[in-house]
């Protein structure tokens, strides 16, 4: 009994001491497999930092690629802009340098205007003389006035012809003093355009016409008593318009 105490002393003996032994050579390598992992998680790490920045770097770069391409379009645009801007100036000068050469040539277009008109209202049947006359006495005045500038001038004298011309294609009728006979009337002038320019006294028992031949009022018969009764009825909204007998002036007497 002894005896085998003894032996099983001995063989645990032996097995710690193997123990000991194993643990001594397998530390070693838990602790390389140890460092293994650490660096592996290490290495792993690195790699997803270097994805993430990566991905940081495609990103900036999508968006970069973007903000260049908008800028080429802008500058696209831009350069259309700036060539019409620069053909526009070149317009601009051109039409300016026009502008100073038709700027000499309005003061004498003007005048010469002026008394085409002026010289039109003395060969033309005489009505509305005095409001005629002070029309282009106004436009000279314009025109001889140093603080006017000539585009105005001209404007001035274009109005004046636009009321002659309006003139031509108006019914219109009023009082005036004329002289027949020798002794100065009131009477009611009709006008028809240029084409006849006809009076009646207020009794109704005078009725003429303007004879640009002979330059002077003349008497017409009884005949054109009621048609000359009649146009002034419509020159003053009172009748329809209607056909009238009127005598008229010649077409190369009419101006």
């Amino acid at each position: 009994m002894k005896r085998l105490s003894t032996f099983l002393l001995i063989m645990v003996a032996t097995l710690l001491g193997s123990t000991f032994v194993l643990s001594d050579q397998i530390q070693p390598l838990l602790d390389i497999g140890e460092e293994r992992q650490v660096s592996e998680q290490a290495s792993q790490t690195k790699i997803d930092s270097m994805d993430d920045d990566t991905s940081l770097i495609v990103n900036e770069y999508k968006t970069v690629s973007k903000q260049i391409e908008g800028l080429r379009v802008y500058n696209a645009q831009m350069k259309m802009q700036i060539d019409r801007q620069e053909a526009r100036l070149k317009e601009i000068d051109k039409t300016m340098k026009e502008a100073q050469i038709m700027q000499r040539q309005i003061p004498p277009f003007t005048r010469r205007l002026l008394a085409g008109i002026e010289k039109s209202i003395e060969l033309d049947m005489p009505f509305h003389l005095a409001e005629r006359k002070e029309r282009v006495a106004f436009a000279m005045a314009a025109i001889d006035n140093p603080t006017v500038s000539p585009a105005e001038g001209l404007r001035q004298v274009l109005e004046t012809f636009n009321v002659e011309m309006e003139y031509g294609r108006k019914l219109d009728n009023y009082k005036d003093t004329i002289e027949i006979e020798g002794q100065q009337r009131e009477v009611n002038v009709l006008r028809i355009g240029r084409l006849a320019l006809v009076y009646q006294s207020a009794d109704e028992s005078l009725t003429g016409a303007w004879d640009n031949n002979k330059d002077e009022w003349v008497a017409l018969d009884s005949s054109y008593r009621n048609p000359t009764r009649k146009g002034l009825r419509i020159a003053n909204k009172l009748a329809t318009v209607d056909m009238l007998e009127l005598p008229i002036q010649n077409p190369e007497a009419v101006q």
